[in-house]
């Protein structure tokens, strides 16, 4: 995708990587439009990057999906890029039932049914468009997956699935797939990871995500180099190594 001239919505984009990525679009000079469920959190962010636009949204909400799409290509005729990035990440337990059924029903309809129904929703106008892009927030879990948040890890896996067959689908139209692939990154995601140690600094993985985009316009793919350690442990014959390093 081009990094300039674009009108961008992000879900998710009242903090973490959302906000980041919003932030990183606006100061190239893009129109940005970030969604989330907290007006708070919208304004937040808005204050602080005068111009920036946001929408209240719940990704978990198909009727409001549809209102809030309707809303936005009125609004912004020129909305071009979609990034689905909204998502939840719980621990689950085989020793907390029915908890962790309800868990993993919640983190598939916010992880992966509505980025589904997101997308769904914006390919007519996103087709329209001379040129476009869809671009999925997935993570290094889609890969190698943490045992104790299973139905995250696997929302992730098929939301690389999913962006796999869409790009296929899209071959020879204006829209571009692209797939932005985490590894474990110092945000609010789940209690305790900005503080985390081992999660890389939110900075260093959009400076390194942005030159990424930047350097390879048409990548399907951008996988930063702390992440290659889980996206090419199938391939290198190494699976069991991550998934025990990451499953101790």
């Amino acid at each position: 995708m081009h990094m300039t001239g674009n009108t961008i919505f992000i879900t998710g984009g009242g903090s973490g990587i959302g906000r980041g990525l919003a932030e990183a679009f606006f100061r190239l000079g893009n129109v940005v439009i970030i969604g989330g469920r907290r007006q708070d959190t919208l304004d937040e962010v808005t204050a602080a990057n005068p111009g920036l636009h946001s929408v209240m949204l719940d990704v978990n909400d198909p009727e409001l999906i549809r209102t809030v799409v309707a809303g936005l290509t009125r609004d912004f005729p020129a909305l071009n890029v979609l990034v689905n990035n909204a998502g939840i990440m719980k621990s689950e337990s085989v020793h907390a039932l029915p908890e962790m059924l309800e868990v993993a029903e919640e983190t598939i309809v916010t992880n992966l049914l509505g980025p589904i129904r997101l997308t769904n929703a914006l390919l007519p106008h996103l087709q329209a468009q001379e040129r476009a892009a869809v671009l999925n927030v997935t993570s290094g879990l889609a890969f190698v997956p943490r045992a104790d948040t299973p139905t995250y890890s696997a929302t992730k896996a098929a939301l690389h699935s999913y962006s796999e067959g869409l790009r296929r689908l899209l071959r020879g139209s204006g829209v571009q797939v692209t797939e932005l692939i985490p590894p474990l990154t110092a945000t609010d995601l789940t209690p305790g990871q900005a503080d985390n140690p081992r999660a890389l600094p939110l900075a260093d993985y959009l400076a390194e995500t942005m030159k990424l985009l930047e350097a390879n316009p048409d990548a399907p793919e951008i996988v930063i180099e702390r992440v290659k350690f889980q996206r090419h442990a199938e391939r290198e014959s190494r699976y069991d190594e991550a998934f025990g390093t990451i499953n101790p």
